[in-house]
């Protein structure tokens, strides 16, 4: 390469003929309609090729391969041609002479065609690019920026310089493409002052512009990633271009908007509609590997079951074509979205397995490890806990858990086949929990804790980390600000930790800046406080500032967030009339069920039973709103499809209340309640506190399958029951009914005491904590423990 780099210097140098005139030489160069044209006029002509022909026939070569479809394009072909290195070599001579935007041009055209960054012309046109930033036009200094990023100088000093004079000129730009540009290129070198400066005038030039390309949308949702900002004012208006823009979006844009989306913990109904819709319609038409990959990640959990098992047997053919990141994320939507295709999960496990003996990042071991264990009767081999071993200390904590999660699955169901193996998985588990508490241990700054820890979830994060992660927490606690509580609050709900002091700073720091909190951020942290049932000082300002906030900003919500907006609102027992008015009508309900066709299964499943549960809460607290029932059918189904409740507690303790209250008629089990709720024992007490007899009192009850429902379940009113005589629901309640290490009732099983008691029950909640507790060892002690609540003796 270097002798003939040398011939070709010569021979421009010394080559004399005549050539065509240099106005006319632009002109056949700019009209050239393919590669080979443009070449066979720079051989015809290198003599007189001036710096401005040269950068015209390298511009004119990419916007040749532009016009092509990505499959189609032929840069290697161009990258080899001895013409094309004659062009750099002139041009890497010629640079010092070309003018500010030429040499900006020129190095954005040989990147384009894929020319390696350290190739020596890349370099050079870099060097003198830098020598001129101060004076580079706007539209020049965002295509070098762009240059930089491909080249992957995300925190060299020329971007350091960019940013300067972005930060300098910032109240000029008055082109979103040009600032979209800017913005990811020097996303890594601003403070958050100035990011947040970026943003305003982000927001500003969305605004203003009629019309944007969703190709600068994108790059702004890119710039909120690098960041790792949650910004929703800016991602929505950027959705609302998105779907402005439907019909020009592909397979590789609506790939990466969901991905974004995802990162930016963003979704949008409206849009999973119209991607449903254009990729359906396409399906047949994606034979490409990469391209049905993305199909598959963005279509499949959409789509229904149908398509996702033909889609699978597509994937099966493309399988070897993957690398391994994309393998173990197509394990794991195949598991998620239910997958049966054995043949495939078996081709899969092989190739994975494959893949895991040659690792050696730290990350690709840990995530091929977690879905190894997610696969069907996976056999556990020596080398996959000798591999986990060898990268531990390099692990950070999500990939820590990645490797425990699948060690004491496979350890829980006796997948560990070899000699010793179980002692070798104690030992790994023993030194995953020292890495772990050692990167903990480190920690001295929220915000990185916060999203170090944003992916560990699981058995081993909750019996190993949690505790000091929620210490650590603690120590940072002046270091949480409006900008860290959806985090804080997000690691809260994971650990199900009531942690008073870190509670109480979110609610304080909440209400001091909630117009800067997006009122979907101010749904999770609503969210926290009604599941944990914790009242922080001053409640009342606490809810009612973001009940405010949230009713005033209503549209900011999707359709069946709204749904679960009401729910969290109404388990702390608030119901914003606006709110409640608008979720309860037809146009909104119809609104929902089209929405709901597009959300994954478990969301979907959520969502519905949210509505269920705010639609009881609403008849029984706020009879004044008139709204119907309407969800009898609804909890028929969903207990027709459950599976048995009597299980051996319940069957140990109602034998135990027929011996106390003197017969099996006197107690029923598992009985659902008008509206559908289900409590474990149910008797009726009179005034003089002796059970009476369902029979003799003339209250029938069905048995369906095990469930004995009540006659007045459609809430035409209780049975009437003698004078004085009281209803009394029993309720074991088990760990799930309290927060972490906490004696004190989480808000759904506090909302059901509060219904049962407005539906006419006496409530007697017995705490796993009491029930299990040395004091009741013996049956005796049982026996009159339960004696005293029924009967109310303290």
């Amino acid at each position: 390469m270097f002798c003939l780099r040398q011939v070709c210097l010569f021979t421009l140098r010394h080559y004399q003929a005549r050539t065509l005139s240099s106005d006319l030489l632009l002109s056949q160069i700019n009209s050239c309609t393919n590669e080979d044209e443009v070449f066979s006029l720079v051989g015809r002509n290198k003599a007189r090729l001036s710096e401005k022909h040269v950068g015209i026939a390298l511009n004119v070569l990419w916007q040749l391969q532009k016009k092509r479809p990505l499959l189609l394009r032929t840069s290697d072909y161009i990258r080899n041609h001895s013409q094309f290195l004659t062009l750099c070599i002139l041009a890497e001579n010629k640079v010092e002479h070309m003018e500010d935007e030429a040499i900006v041009d020129t190095l954005y055209s040989i990147l384009r065609l894929n020319v390696e960054d350290h190739d020596s012309l890349a370099e050079v046109l870099v060097t003198e690019a830098w020598k001129r930033l101060e004076r580079l036009s706007l539209p020049a200094l965002s295509k070098f920026a762009l240059c930089l990023h491909k080249q992957r100088r995300h925190f060299s000093p020329i971007i350091g310089q960019v940013a300067h004079i972005v930060d300098m000129k910032l109240d000029s730009i008055q082109d979103i493409r040009i600032l979209s540009v800017l913005m990811i290129s020097i996303s890594d070198v601003i403070s958050q002052s100035f990011r947040d400066r970026l943003l305003n005038k982000a927001e500003q030039l969305l605004e203003e512009e009629d019309e944007v390309h969703f190709n600068y949308a994108k790059r702004i949702l890119q710039f909120l990633q690098n960041v790792k900002l949650r910004y929703h004012p800016l991602v929505e208006k950027c959705n609302r271009i998105f779907l402005k823009s439907a019909s020009r979006l592909d397979i590789h844009s609506i790939s990466l908007i969901f991905g974004l989306y995802e990162q930016l913990g963003f979704d949008n109904a409206e849009f999973r509609l119209v991607a449903k819709q254009l990729l359906s319609e396409t399906i047949d038409d994606y034979y490409d590997p990469e391209m049905f990959a993305k199909l598959f990640f963005t279509l499949g959990p959409m789509a229904g079951s149908n398509i996702r098992e033909r889609m699978a047997s597509i994937l099966h053919k493309h399988l070897d074509s993957y690398h391994v990141l994309q393998l173990v994320k197509l394990t794991q939507y195949l598991v998620v979205l239910r997958c049966h295709n054995l043949e495939l999960f078996a081709k899969l496990k092989m190739l994975l397995f494959g893949f895991l003996k040659s690792s050696v990042i730290p990350a690709d071991t840990a995530a091929i490890i977690r879905v190894l264990a997610m696969l069907p009767s996976f056999q556990v081999e020596e080398i996959i806990i000798n591999k986990a071993a060898a990268v531990l200390p390099q692990c950070r904590l999500h990939q820590l858990n990645c490797i425990a999660t699948a060690l004491v699955k496979w350890n829980h169901y006796d997948q560990l086949y070899w000699q010793n193996s179980s002692e070798l998985c104690v030992k790994l588990l023993q030194k995953l929990n020292d890495c772990g508490f050692q990167r903990l241990q480190k920690a001295n700054n929220l915000n990185l804790l916060l999203e170090e820890i944003t992916h560990v979830n699981g058995q081993w994060f909750e019996e190993v980390l949690s505790e000091e992660t929620m210490a650590m927490c603690q120590r940072l606690i002046d270091q949480i600000t409006w900008a860290n509580v959806l985090q804080l609050s997000f690691l809260l709900m994971k650990t199900n930790h009531r942690c008073p002091s870190l509670l109480d700073r979110i609610a304080s720091v909440t209400v001091e800046n909630i117009d800067k909190i997006h009122p979907f951020e101010i749904y999770f942290i609503l969210f926290l406080f009604s599941a944990l049932n914790y009242d922080p000082p001053a409640s009342e300002e606490f809810f009612e500032s973001c009940i405010q906030h949230l009713t005033s900003n209503l549209s900011s919500f999707e359709t069946h967030h709204l749904v679960l907006l009401g729910h969290v609102l109404a388990v702390a027992g608030y119901f914003p009339p606006v709110l409640i008015k608008r979720i309860f009508n037809v146009s909104f309900l119809s609104k929902l069920d089209a929405q709901l066709e597009v959300l994954p299964d478990t969301l979907k499943q959520r969502v519905r039973s949210r509505l269920m549960k705010l639609n009881r809460a609403v008849c029984l607290e706020c009879p004044e709103f008139h709204i119907p029932w309407f969800h009898e059918r609804y909890c028929q189904r969903v207990f027709h499809y459950s599976s048995s409740r009597i299980n051996p507690l319940r069957q140990h303790v109602h034998r135990m209340l027929t011996e106390i209250l003197g017969g099996s008629h006197y107690a029923r089990i598992s009985v659902l309640t008008p509206y559908y709720y289900e409590i474990d024992f149910e008797c009726v007490l009179d005034e003089n506190k002796k059970p009476l007899s369902y029979m003799a009192q003339n209250i029938p009850l069905d048995d369906v399958e095990g469930i004995h429902l009540r006659h007045d379940i459609k809430g035409e009113g209780k049975k009437a029951l003698p004078s004085g005589a009281q209803r009394i629901a029993l309720e074991f309640l088990d760990s799930k009914a309290f927060s972490k290490d906490s004696r004190h009732l989480k808000g759904e099983p506090a909302v059901k005491k509060r219904h049962l008691e407005m539906l006419g029950y006496r409530v007697v909640q017995i705490p796993h904590f009491e029930w299990n507790s040395m004091v009741l060892s013996t049956k005796g002690e049982q026996l009159e423990y339960l004696r005293r609540h029924l009967y109310g003796i303290q």
